[in-house]
């Protein structure tokens, strides 16, 4: 593979742009500026196809490779992924680039997701005659929550920039900054939210036998879902079943006549979530009868588990390798339960979701201004590491390069 030379500097004008999406955070599908800003850069860079409105607010920007030759079984098409939303949160950081918006917060590095995949893009735009096929760049909105990688696909993504792999970074706070994490399989689990109503009959707290208490039957109920997870669940499948609400009455001395639960489930598999909502039915369904209660069960599916699949995870370990050195890659990583809609994708077309080290959580990187609290995600005194835009980028750019290279493959696949 050639080898590129560059001046870390150039990379400047992308740390810039990082920081103004980070002071202008937008929520789920009203990522407007951000989409705007995104393929204005996209032209300026010089990409070849510009197209907005994917998805919601989505964009997707295509390279197309010069070299003339095809290697043979090389892919054709390779997408590159990055999210562009905000949380609904205030930030506790003061620094320049702060939020300007009360309520809003990139404490997840969205937008540094972005501002690499604009500066991967940059570096693969000078290097097209080092491949052959199309890049498509996908700009996604909405993936606190929102499924925007669905949407996109459900808007034609895949009709219209076909990919033959997909790939996402993710920075990784509490792991060496500039180090990459991967496993060829589960990376992240499902998410999937639970909502019970416990019904029984009101009573005087100091007449309890005149009414059916729904507290007790939901402290019963909260017991029993983690048989779920150690008598019903396989011992290896890894199984959450958390239940993180519990609303019920107004007055003291009263028993209400409802109770009302809500919780999550992860898995890292379908056949596991399966078992676990068949399972949480036949309880919510028999037990409260045993108190002269009822309840009702709602199981909401929102992303299924990540799932990479093993050759092109090997494939990006390797790029990475020659990138930052063997010593920097952890293969395999252990897989969290924490949800990504990327895993939409990945039901699509093969590929791989990578972790990429944001450095430790005292967040050493900060500069002054930054919140007391740990530098990790989803907390008001994260920020994303700027260093890691120029190592993201060149490692867009060698990915595209191996996987549409008429050279050989660094890794037989």
């Amino acid at each position: 593979m050639r080898r590129f030379q560059e001046s870390d500097a150039i990379f400047d004008g992308f740390m810039r742009v990082r920081r103004d999406i980070h002071a202008h955070p937008e929520l789920k599908y009203q990522e407007h500026r951000t989409a705007g800003l995104v393929a204005e850069t996209l032209r300026t860079i010089g990409v070849d196809e510009v197209h907005e409105g994917i998805g919601g607010t989505g964009v997707v920007g295509v390279v197309i490779g010069q070299h003339a030759e095809v290697r043979s079984g090389a892919c054709s098409a390779v997408g590159l992924r990055a999210d562009m939303d905000a949380l609904p949160m205030s930030e506790g950081n003061q620094f320049e680039h702060a939020s300007r918006h009360a309520g809003k917060m990139h404490s997840c590095g969205h937008d540094g997701h972005t501002a690499m995949l604009l500066a991967g893009a940059q570096l693969i735009c000078q290097a097209r005659a080092e491949f052959s096929g199309r890049v498509h760049l996908i700009f996604q909105p909405a993936e606190e929550g929102g499924g925007g990688a669905k949407a996109m696909i459900d808007d034609g993504l895949f009709e219209r920039f076909d990919c033959d792999e997909v790939f996402a970074i993710h920075n990784w706070p509490g792991l060496e900054e500039g180090s990459f994490g991967l496993n060829p399989g589960p990376m992240m689990a499902s998410s999937n939210q639970i909502e019970i109503v416990v019904t029984g009959k009101g009573a005087h707290a100091a007449m309890p036998h005149l009414g059916v208490d729904p507290v007790l039957v939901a402290a019963h109920l909260i017991q029993a879902f983690q048989s779920v997870i150690t008598r019903t669940s396989k011992p290896v499948e890894p199984v959450v079943i958390s239940i993180t609400q519990v609303q019920a009455g107004e007055a003291v001395n009263v028993i209400p006549e409802r109770c009302l639960l809500r919780g999550t489930v992860r898995t890292f598999s379908l056949a596991a979530l399966d078992q676990v909502e068949l399972s949480l039915r036949r309880i919510c369904d028999q037990l409260p009868g045993a108190f002269g209660a009822r309840a009702e069960l709602t199981f909401e599916r929102q992303y299924p588990p990540t799932i990479n699949h093993p050759a092109q995870t090997d494939h990006a370990a390797a790029v990475a390798r020659e990138l930052v050195g063997p010593q920097k890659v952890l293969l395999p990583i252990e897989p969290t339960m924490g949800a990504e809609d990327f895993a939409y994708m990945l039901l699509e077309r093969p590929g791989s979701y990578i972790f990429l080290g944001n450095g430790d959580l005292s967040g050493s990187h900060r500069i002054s201004g930054h919140g007391l609290g740990p530098c990790a995600l989803h907390n008001p005194s994260y920020d994303f590491n700027d260093r890691l835009i120029p190592i993201g980028a060149r490692f867009w750019r060698s990915l595209v390069i191996s996987r549409l290279s008429i050279s050989p493959p660094l890794l037989a696949l």
